[in-house]
């Protein structure tokens, strides 16, 4: 499934932003303060690879929904017939499109020769978010 960019680099529906951090404060046993929608999740809240997966099925339990493992890679590697990625690294046409993607990440992070393994690094809490918001307006 195609993740649809909402267009905010902010939260606008508190309840569906509430579960979410929830699921990060359970999964890394921290204070609702800690964590905020633009918190990066390795640097910031201290998570570790395995610790998405918990985070993924919480999120995927509180509201009923199937997040596509590997979908914001995958769709930045092709962006209208053109190679989103050589060689493991974002083309200009890649990075432009997990711009678009992940519109809660600076712009300025996301640059041509990005390795595409370091793209979870740009995880924001808001890319989950963004995630479910656009999971939820498709399953209508």
């Amino acid at each position: 499934m195609e993740f649809v960019p909402t267009g905010t680099v902010d939260h606008a529906d508190d309840a569906v932003f509430d579960k979410v951090r929830k699921a990060f404060c359970e999964a890394l046993e921290l204070d609702e303060d800690e964590v905020e929608f633009s918190s990066t999740l390795f640097d910031e809240l201290g998570a570790e690879s395995l610790d998405l997966l918990d985070v993924v099925f919480r999120l995927e339990q509180a509201f009923d929904i199937q997040i596509p493992r590997g979908g914001l890679e995958a769709q930045a590697t092709e962006v209208d017939g053109q190679a989103g990625s050589v060689d493991g690294r974002l083309t200009e046409a890649g990075a432009g499109r997990l711009r678009e993607l992940m519109p809660e990440v600076p712009a300025d992070e996301i640059v041509a020769g990005l390795k595409t393994s370091e793209i979870p690094m740009l995880f924001r809490v808001g890319t989950f978010y963004n995630i479910v918001v656009a999971l939820l307006q498709a399953k209508g």
